[in-house]
């Protein structure tokens, strides 16, 4: 480096740094406070050795001191259990209180480019729009993306989300407090209670238990899942809308084309069964009703409010017909008799009241003064409000009828009675035992399940194209027949009091044959959700979800099969001739590793999009991403636009999970941001050409299947072929202590069982996580490009291919920035104390030498295809983020290991159980996405 570029560095580094001032003094003041009420609570005692080893894990991050690693250990390793609870809260909350700090950095830098009039950056709307409206002549193809997109993340219940509600509350009065002395020049007196209202959050944080004494039911996860509507979407959703539609109005000025509302959220969270026995109909039909009941409470709350400020009189403003009519329905109240607006108010406000009694919900916030008929859809409710802001744009109130009004009558297209649609989700294997009973009872026969594959197909359309059911009483079947059957029927009587669009979706976890959907399909018609004859009616969409490395290989196959069938088509046409796939990048991930698993995902992609193009089916695809890079996760503008060409189409759900959803959705800024950003990579996706391979592809596929498949064989062969793995894994990650923490309603195993096959994939992930190994993310890269880059047919040319490949190709791109991401908060000195919990040492060292050495051969080979020099060099926001959590995430690492030895020596009191636990929690929240 000569001596310009180092001048240069220098005063790059220290705009960065000027930049991140801000951020530093907020994680200094939370950590004084923090430091104060540890002191207060605890005496100074505990506060000194918090602090002590507080300095000594920054001095071994910050300088890689060996000396304070041996310190850090012996202050850890020496504390009793009594004093180790103190210690690990205090670190779990530093974390906490850091990302809280970083958030809200994050919020006033964007703020600050925003002000300083910068241009857009990457991943917003306002950017996504001006590049298609500047590549684009024809106005109507933004119009037509508008009419058929489709863009819904989709909540999930996770059970490794590990924080409470209560904690979640905490935090966010946190976060706005500091966003007030961020935004607002406050008087001494203010500051003054600003303060105050900061140290009594963070002592209510210290005086609140962080974890839960009982295991989450799915009332709370459904409960948990409502609070983010409140927090964000029910008003950052229109403002995102609004954004939308005032931004091409600025533009374009006339033939401004109408926004339909393409963006919707959607849930799990009490309609996925898969692998959870506390999914019942009753349960499900109680979240239906929850959803129901908040999207009904936020209107008659946003209804009163308008109201009250709608004081325009007919002294002074006309009103359209359609006013005057409805104003002529509304309460005759004689000092409001020539205010027609707040009377029509007054009116839907009862209505709604009524609306929530007819659909069973309680209304406690407003008390009509007269009854009034309940609205028998949320498009007559929608119809009032459009009337309202008709007349207002007539009548010179053009103004009044944006802001409140207008976001309204978004949020009630796009969030109905329903408040989002919950999708049901079932194992194939499961319908397979309910259509074999069923089979039994209609043809006296067993033996289902040994039928041919033509045979029960046959048999299956044949009764599927029967209008009639077989299915009169169920009391003779199996108890999980029945209570599959009661769900079923649970889901027609939704439809009939919330509309079909409370429930349009059944996923089928592991199809691996078109049975399984034709399976659904006659399960469905049993209960009257699908109506046989010459024009059957599908009243579900069906769902495949491939998860394995072999279902992502053969789906293409699957739905060629599928579609040749006649009366699934016909199907298929009364949903709009639209089929939605859903792919799974967890269990794949698991199967078959990280590399395997993205490439296996990709060509699915490009075959479904050719099978879908010669049946001309419109494709959906479903993207089943968790919250790490080894779960499909990392960052959503990115993960679309690699998507290949052709494949995301305007149309794309894509699942959100645990702690992921509380970062991503809690603060409405950040939600709005997040939100955003799925909608602007799919606009770009869809109407930009981001496909920068031409005939390129010829050479980049053929390479990236050779590095798929030896990724594979060195996966497969540590985690599925080396003997005593699963104890290396049992015993190196706190996986079997995970048990006795109380983070989801859902068992770790789809069976009774602790096999790695049937283990679920977020528990599995999630232990890496812990460990700090962080191996589902990155091992069998390095053996694949080493073994492509010394093959012996094409000396010296691999590596320059896959340079080549990673400057071109934005899905090796995205591949590679992941697995950067993942090798970062990977820390093998960390691991290998966890490494030394398995008891059995000759093979600890064989099992954790090969992970290390595959570590340093993926850290190698990483720098040498992408020609960096350190991990995140080309996105230091991310480094800088890790950097400041991972000194407060350290000890609680070493501690956790201290703690897990003791409990596996026979030390089980309450203090070392609560200790491990509170352990997991704090790595969690620090790491931000564990599972």
């Amino acid at each position: 480096m000569n001596a310009a570029d180092s001048e240069n560095n220098v005063a790059n580094n220290k705009l960065v740094d000027d930049k991140d001032l801000p951020l530093r003094e907020d994680i200094r003041f939370l950590g004084r406070m923090l430091g104060d009420t540890l002191r207060e609570q605890d005496g100074d005692g505990a506060f000194e050795l918090v602090e002590n080893i507080r300095q000594t894990a920054i001095r071994f991050h910050r300088d890689q001191d060996l000396k304070a690693r041996d310190e850090l250990d012996a202050l850890l390793n020496r504390l009793s259990d009594k004093d180790s609870l103190p210690v690990v809260r205090a670190f779990s909350y530093f974390s906490l209180l850091s990302n809280i700090a970083e958030d809200v950095h994050h919020n006033r830098r964007r703020r600050a480019h925003l002000r300083a009039g910068s241009p857009p950056q990457a991943g917003s709307v306002t950017l996504a729009l001006e590049r298609v409206l500047e590549s684009r002549k024809d106005i109507t193809v933004l119009a037509e993306f508008f009419n058929k997109a489709m863009i819904s993340p989709v909540l999930t219940a996770h059970p490794t989300e590990v924080q409470r509600r209560s904690i979640l509350d905490c935090q966010l009065t946190i976060e706005r407090l500091l966003k007030e002395r961020a935004r607002t020049e406050l008087t001494p007196n203010e500051l003054r209670h600003n303060e105050e209202g900061l140290r009594a959050t963070i002592q209510i944080l210290w005086q609140t238990r962080m974890l839960r004494p009982t295991r989450l039911s799915v009332y709370d996860e459904i409960e948990n899942g409502l609070a983010y509507y409140s927090y964000t979407f029910l008003t950052e959703i229109p403002y995102i809308y609004a954004k939308i539609e005032d931004l091409l109005e600025r533009r374009l000025v006339k033939d401004v084309p109408y926004v339909t509302s393409f963006l919707r959220i959607g849930s799990w969270i009490g309609g996925d069964r898969d692998g959870n026995p506390f999914v019942t109909h009753d349960v499900m039909l109680r979240a239906v009703e929850r959803q129901s009941s908040v999207a009904l409470d936020f209107y008659i709350d946003a209804v009163q409010k308008i109201g009250r400020s709608m004081s325009l009189t007919e002294q002074l403003v006309q009103v359209s017909d359609e006013v005057k009519q409805l104003a002529a329905t509304a309460p005759d109240i004689p000092n409001r008799s020539d205010e027609p607006y707040r009377r029509i108010f007054l009116s839907i406000a009862a209505r709604l009241v009524a609306t929530a009694h007819q659909l069973g919900h309680q209304v406690t916030q407003y008390t009509p003064g007269e009854a009034r008929a309940p609205y028998a859809s949320s498009t007559e409710f929608l119809h009032d409000l459009n009337a309202i802001i008709h007349s207002l744009k007539q009548h010179k109130s053009s103004w009044i009828a944006r802001g409140s009004l207008r976001n309204l009558c978004r949020a009630v297209d796009v969030f109905g009675f329903h408040l989002a649609p919950l999708d049901m989700r079932q194992h194939s294997k499961i319908h397979e035992q309910v259509v074999g009973e069923l089979f039994e009872h209609s043809t006296g026969r067993k033996g289902y399940a040994q039928l041919s594959e033509k045979d029960r197909i046959e048999w299956l359309l044949k009764e599927i194209s029967l209008p009639r059911s077989i299915l009169a009483s169920y009391a003779d079947f199996s108890e999980l027949a029945q209570s599959e059957l009661r769900i079923l029927q649970c889901a027609a009587e939704i439809h009939r009091r919330f509309g079909r669009v409370a429930m349009s979706n059944y996923i089928i976890s592991m199809t691996t044959d078109i049975i399984n959907v034709l399976e659904v399909a006659f399960l469905l018609q049993q209960v009257g959700l699908l109506q046989a004859g010459e024009n059957p009616q599908l009243f579900l969409n069906i769902i495949p979800l491939f998860e394995t490395i072999s279902d992502l290989r053969s789906c293409s196959n699957i739905m060629d099969q599928l579609f040749s069938l006649p009366y699934y088509r016909k199907l298929l046409s009364s949903r709009g001739n639209v089929q939605e796939v859903m792919l799974g990048y967890s269990d794949s991930n698991k199967d078959g590793g990280f590399i395997t698993s993205n490439w296996e995902i990709y060509k699915a992609e490009i075959e479904l999009t050719k099978v879908f193009a010669k049946h001309q089916v419109e494709l959906r695809l479903f993207h089943g991403r968790g919250g790490t890079v080894g779960r499909g996760g990392g960052p959503s503008y990115q993960s679309i636009l690699a998507q290949p060409p052709g494949s995301v189409n305007g149309q794309i759900r894509v699942t959100e999970q645990g702690e992921v959803i509380s970062s991503k959705y809690a603060e409405p800024e950040i939600g709005r941001r997040n939100l955003e950003t799925l909608v602007a990579a799919t606009l770009e996706a869809t109407l930009l050409s981001h496909d920068s391979l031409g005939a390129n592809a010829d050479r980049y596929y053929p390479a990236m299947e050779m590095l798929a498949s030896a990724s594979f064989a060195a996966y497969r062969d540590l985690v599925y072929e080396t003997p005593g793995f699963k104890q290396f894994f049992l015993e190196s990650t706190p996986i079997r202590e995970m048990a006795g923490l109380h983070i989801g309603s859902r068992p770790p195993s789809r069976k009774n069982s602790d096999a790695i096959e049937d283990l679920r994939a977020i528990p599995w992930v999630f232990s890496w996580s812990l460990s700090r190994m962080m191996l589902p993310g990155w091992y069998g890269f390095g053996h694949a490009v080493e073994a492509f880059v010394n093959r012996e047919d094409q000396p010296g040319q691999g590596l320059q291919l896959l340079q080549e490949m990673y400057q071109n190709w934005p899905f090796m791109q995205t591949l590679l920035s992941n697995m950067d991401m993942v090798l970062t908060k990977t820390d093998m000195g960390i691991a290998s104390r966890y490494a030394e919990l398995v008891e059995d040492v000759a093979l600890r060292e064989q099992i954790f030498g090969r992970i290390k050495d595959e570590w340093a051969r993926s850290q190698k080979w990483l720098f040498a295809v992408t020609g960096h020099t350190e991990l995140l060099q080309d996105n230091p926001t991310l480094a800088r983020s890790i950097r400041n959590r991972t000194p407060y995430i350290d000890p609680l690492n070493h501690l956790q290991v201290e703690l897990l030895r003791r409990y596996r020596s026979g030390e089980d009191s309450e203090e070392v159980k609560r200790s491990i636990h509170l352990t997991i929690n704090g790595v969690t929240a620090g790491l931000r996405n564990s599972g």
